[in-house]
């Protein structure tokens, strides 16, 4: 991003339209990103790992984020969670507005909003407390009663498949059942959000299936929204919503349609992002094929936009455009 983009990110109003006005920008929605900025500063070097996210995620969603290694991911997981801040634009989670709260408030929103699970299964449970005691204490820090906490632990080890655990320490499960319980644990105080960082990533593919149905469990039968961070296809398959990050900025959409039986199915349609700056991440297979760089040529037409590679910066050759859908665009 240039030091004009990000001047411009920096000072634009938080959740106003194109023309600088008020808007609603995700109203309604559980989570609401709207050009979103987190620089790293790190001896003398400037990071942007977000560079004007726009994300938008509705109540109830089942939702997988994707990229590669420095995509700014885990960057956004953590400003989500409470565990880091932004340096410029707006997050809102269940009406909290995350850049504005105090030490206190975001341990509170830690505790009583949104929950987390590591992908290190050692991150999320207490050793020397039994599956049971560890889905209890947040509850039990909460103020809530024994009664009330003991009747939850139940209810959620006996949904997530894990009852057979409550008494044992977590060097008594596997890994699997380990992670199962951390969902547990995570989702005790009920949340609104779920966040799931790499959740399978140590675990093989039949006990990572048996922690993604978990996950799904916990969003149909107990209504909390999920994001899951994953390297994970076959997750990432399994969903009806794929959000791919690139470059600090969501650059993809995957929305998968059922068969009318609610189950996902292959059926995927995948959709450029266009931010509310208007900005457009073209694929990287496409522009290399059409040897794209540095300039494009746009033309609306009556139902696409036409976009060509510049001439001169491609040694004077022509190409095909490629077409845009205004759907898609």
């Amino acid at each position: 991003m240039s030091d004009s983009t990000t001047a411009a990110s920096l000072e634009e109003p938080p959740f106003a339209d194109s023309t600088g006005g008020p808007a609603d920008y995700g109203a309604g929605a559980l989570v609401a990103c709207d050009r979103l900025v987190r620089i790293y500063q790190a001896e003398g070097i400037e990071v942007q790992a977000l560079q004007g996210l726009d994300l938008v995620v509705e109540r109830g969603e089942l939702t997988a984020l994707v990229g590669a290694s420095g995509s700014g991911k885990s960057t956004l997981v953590n400003i989500l969670a409470g565990l880091d801040t932004p340096t410029a634009g707006s997050v809102r989670v269940d009406g909290h507005d995350l850049a504005a709260m105090s030490a206190r408030q975001r341990l509170a929103y830690r505790r009583g909003t949104v929950g987390f699970i590591w992908q290190q299964t050692s991150r999320n449970l207490l050793p020397y407390l039994t599956a049971g005691q560890n889905v209890d204490l947040p509850m039990k820090l909460a103020g809530k009663g024994r009664q009330a906490r003991h009747a939850r632990t139940a209810e959620l080890l006996e949904t997530l498949g894990v009852a057979h655990c409550t008494r044992r320490r977590p060097d008594q499960m596997s890994g699997g059942e380990q992670q199962r319980v951390a969902i547990a644990t995570a989702i005790a105080n009920k949340p609104a959000l779920l966040l799931a960082d790499e959740p399978t990533g140590e675990l093989d593919s039949v006990t990572a299936d048996d922690v993604f149905t978990a996950l799904k469990a916990a969003n149909t039968e107990l209504g909390v929204t999920v994001l899951v961070v994953t390297h994970d296809s076959a997750v990432s398959a399994n969903v009806r919503r794929v959000l791919a990050i690139r470059d600090g900025r969501t650059s993809t959409e995957t929305l998968r349609h059922d068969g009318g039986d609610g189950s996902p199915l292959g059926h995927a349609v995948e959709y450029a992002v266009l931010d509310r700056a208007g900005r457009l991440q073209l694929p990287r297979e496409m522009t290399e094929t059409l040897a794209m760089r540095d300039r494009v040529r746009l033309e609306l037409e009556p139902d696409h936009i036409g976009v060509w590679p510049d001439q001169q910066a491609n040694g004077g050759t022509s190409s095909a455009p490629a077409a845009l859908p205004e759907e898609d665009a």
